[in-house]
């Protein structure tokens, strides 16, 4: 169940692509102020109902606090900054190292190897369809915006890797919302320009990636790294953006091209390398040892 709780993380992010498409009206860091904001009354709205203390507070460290708002914040302002400052397909290459290295982070010793190649099959078909299949030079001219997209891979893997160690509770992710939503309006003020008139599609859009991708999202991926299998998770969420061009296509925002083949079929490979593979090498391993 755990485990089914990251899958539809993952899934939430897939229409990420959408729902940003039809918020487009709002600056980065206002959209993502209210996202955050939605988030976290995600957790009000579940203890109301069941008649919880509403404004009980988190028991949090100032390392868990500071991990968990730095990762959800760092991770977001230095997208943001990677796409302004690089080409967003370099940008979001190199930010999908992520689950390359949690992969390897949460792999045990003797899987680490596995972690490795099949990552590596899984980046690929991340960036075949990232891409869509052509050739891109890296400009040293965007080397500014490559370090902020390489960021965000080294914090989205460090904040999940340290999420799957704490012993923090799931809902605490509301109270962290609150703060990284205060830290949006912040950069918002100082970086953008501020209005608040946009249509209802727009609002509409901005509260459910509130409650999807950027929102809900984290209290499922916070579920499945504490309790479920975490490499199994680091490798289908290679599958992300294969999940947000189907989106796109079934919203008439894109069409469908043969990479998306090529990227789903590398990445199931991938998965499998890292996460049945070292199975069947024990299992060989051992059969051979008692010949």
């Amino acid at each position: 169940m755990a485990t089914t709780s990251g899958v539809i993380a993952i899934l939430m992010w897939g229409l990420l692509a959408v729902l940003s498409v039809y918020s487009a009206s709002f600056p980065p860091f206002q959209l993502l102020f209210v996202c955050f904001a939605v988030s976290s009354i995600i957790v009000i709205i579940k203890r109301y109902s069941k008649r919880e203390q509403v404004w009980r507070l988190p028991n949090l460290t100032v390392q868990q606090w500071l991990f968990a708002t730095g990762g959800l914040f760092g991770f977001h302002f230095c997208y943001f900054m990677a796409v302004r400052f690089a080409p967003p397909i370099e940008a979001s290459l190199i930010a999908y190292l992520w689950p390359l290295m949690l992969g390897v982070a949460v792999a045990t010793r003797s899987q680490r190897h596995f972690a490795v190649v099949g990552g590596l099959v899984g980046f690929v078909g991340c960036g075949v369809l990232v891409t869509g299949g052509k050739t891109i030079a890296f400009n040293s001219d965007y080397i500014l915006g490559y370090a902020f997209a390489l960021s965000c891979a080294f914090i989205w893997t460090g904040y999940s890797w340290f999420m799957s160690q704490t012993e923090s509770q799931v809902e605490d992710i509301g109270w962290i919302s609150g703060v990284v939503a205060l830290l949006a309006l912040a950069a918002h003020v100082g970086l953008e320009e501020s209005h608040w008139q946009f249509s209802w599609q727009d609002w509409l859009s901005a509260i459910l990636l509130g409650l999807g991708p950027v929102g809900g999202a984290f209290y499922l991926w916070d579920i499945g790294l504490k309790f479920g299998n975490k490499a199994l998770l680091a490798s289908l969420s290679f599958a992300t953006p294969v999940i947000s061009s189907l989106a796109l296509y079934l919203c008439g925002l894109s069409v469908l091209t043969n990479d998306i083949t090529v990227a789903l079929g590398l990445i199931v490979s991938g998965a499998l390398i890292s996460n049945a593979l070292p199975s069947v090498w024990a299992r060989y391993k051992l059969r051979y040892h008692q010949i």
